[in-house]
């Protein structure tokens, strides 16, 4: 028999900045995100206009250790170079899923196509942290293009589309760490959905756009709702039409240190760290 989830918390993203080219919204952050893991941060950039420019705007070269970043584009297009010598472009419906790890330099921009002709943009980074047996395995990049991802028109209408984990009989292609379900939800305005999710998992939904209820609490977009683990299902009704993430997985109960780019346990491992990406072991950006 299956229980309904309570809500434990319900968060409204705040304006945020990155590079010189990245509009948004942070819906939660490393040193806040406990409650929230396996996953770290949550953000979502779009959606905005991008005024043409022959000068691919975004976020410079730059290291990370300790973690993963997951890339999710809906509109536009990015481009992404690291020093383990990946290169990729990202189109709507695409999904990157970089796996830090012992540590990477990379850099993320406007697809330069993209770039020259303008449009809109919109897509979410997420940061989802590795078990500290898995923080110094080697960088791993997986490049997830949208027709390997498995989608369902639900009986409602709307689609389910799921990235990673088992979520609604769909198994997503993303190969991770830790159990994890990352999927986004796609409802029509009147429909109803519940889904079914473990109930050791912690479970997060946020609202990418337009407004839905939440068992039987109001949502709108950039908010994010944090659920206990009291139950394995929730129900969601779209208000009009609207797009969610939904992000869950078995909570990683490890010690936390954090600094600015690099997540690790100890404070000792933050400092080496620091001490490898300026003695260039993260590798070169070529």
């Amino acid at each position: 028999m299956t229980t309904q989830r309570s809500i434990s918390d319900i968060r409204t993203a705040t304006p945020n900045n990155v590079g010189d080219g990245f509009i948004g919204l942070n819906a939660f952050h490393p040193q806040g995100s406990r409650p929230y893991s396996p996953f770290l941060l949550l953000d979502h950039h779009g959606p905005m206009q991008v005024k043409p420019s022959e000068r691919p705007k975004g976020v410079d070269q730059h290291p990370h250790r300790g973690f993963e970043t997951v890339t999710i584009v809906y509109e536009g297009a990015l481009e992404h170079r690291d020093s383990a010598g990946n290169h990729g472009k990202l189109f709507a419906g695409d999904v990157q899923w970089m796996t830090a790890a012992a540590g990477i330099i990379h850099e993320e921009k406007h697809e330069r196509a993209f770039s020259r002709q303008g449009g809109q943009l919109d897509f979410v980074q997420l940061w989802v942290n590795l078990p500290a047996q898995y923080k110094m395995n080697p960088p791993r990049y997986q490049d997830i293009a949208a027709t390997k991802i498995p989608v369902v028109t639900l009986p409602g209408g709307g689609q389910l589309r799921v990235i990673a984990g088992d979520l609604a009989g769909l198994q997503g292609p993303a190969s991770t760490f830790s159990p994890i379900v990352v999927a986004d939800l796609r409802l029509n305005k009147g429909q109803t959905e519940t889904i079914t999710i473990p109930q050791s998992y912690a479970l997060m939904v946020y609202v990418l756009s337009g407004s839905a209820t939440l068992n039987t609490t109001a949502m709108e977009r950039g908010q994010i709702a944090l659920l206990n683990q009291d139950g394995d299902r929730i129900s969601l009704s779209a208000e009009e039409d609207t797009k969610l993430l939904i992000l869950a997985g078995e909570p990683i109960r490890e010690p936390l240190a954090v600094y600015g780019p690099f997540v690790m346990n100890t404070r000792e491992e933050i400092l080496e760290a620091f001490e490898d990406f300026q003695a260039g072991r993260m590798g070169v950006l070529q």
